[in-house]
């Protein structure tokens, strides 16, 4: 039997009309969807395809273990995580062997901090996986606020909030134009950083991208925790005509 091939589709930053025309078919043309979600959470990027799947489509919900219950640097939270999508490629693999063609909804762009990626390092090889890149949420934040990013030769940095303090302000303190993702809990420490480098008063905090909440402001006026979907950005200043 000729396999099927699992497809990473990459939907954008959160809005429809922002997916590309081969992500758009791809997901309106799905017998088999499936999507990665927090337990007792409807998962962003189903909500993304909400009203585009084919009525009977066959849904698989790909439910986290763990998401902040165990540090990042306990054996046990890879461990878990190992685990799991090793039973998830088990399961779309499986359909893919039988010739199905599967469909995994992926926030923003497959390959950039996406889960996605743990499956097509197991999947890859074993039977046919094609990506389909989106409009990543960095791309959409920037776009949010307005302004370029980088000008003419600013060095881009993009970090994750979950890198130690320390580490956060000399990057940020070393580049011209800055992006840090997975912010949520880490918001206070990464304000220390920022403030510590010196470039806080550049610092903008953009909240869910692209999307109908979204919500655009300054680092030095956000407090508690961020929304999963935050991302802070520092406008890079360089040379221009």
């Amino acid at each position: 039997m000729t396999p099927g091939t699992i497809h990473g589709v990459g939907l954008g930053p959160g809005a429809q009309d922002l997916m590309s025309v081969r992500a758009d078919r791809l997901v309106r043309g799905a017998r088999h969807v499936a999507f990665f979600r927090k337990a007792g959470r409807a998962g962003h990027a189903r909500r993304i395809v909400d009203g585009m799947l084919r009525d009977d489509a066959v849904e698989f919900a790909m439910e986290y273990p763990v998401t902040t219950e165990i540090p990042v640097a306990d054996p046990r939270y890879n461990a878990c995580l190992s685990a799991f999508y090793a039973d998830c490629a088990r399961h779309i693999g499986t359909l893919a062997q039988a010739g199905e063609e599967v469909v995994v909804l992926c926030e923003g762009d497959p390959f950039f901090y996406g889960s996605f990626m743990h499956l097509h390092s197991r999947l890859s090889g074993i039977v046919p996986v094609q990506v389909v890149p989106g409009i990543t949420g960095m791309s959409g934040a920037w776009t949010a606020s307005d302004s370029p990013i980088t000008w003419g030769e600013d060095v881009l940095t993009v970090l994750t909030a979950t890198l130690p303090e320390a580490d956060l302000a000399r990057r940020i303190r070393d580049t011209d134009a800055l992006v840090v993702m997975k912010i949520g809990r880490h918001l206070g420490k990464l304000r220390r950083a920022v403030a510590a480098a010196g470039r806080l008063d550049a610092a903008w905090l953009v909240e869910h991208a692209a999307m109908p909440d979204q919500r655009v402001t300054r680092l030095v006026d956000a407090d508690g925790i961020a929304p999963y979907f935050a991302i802070l950005l520092i406008h890079g200043q360089g040379r221009r005509p």
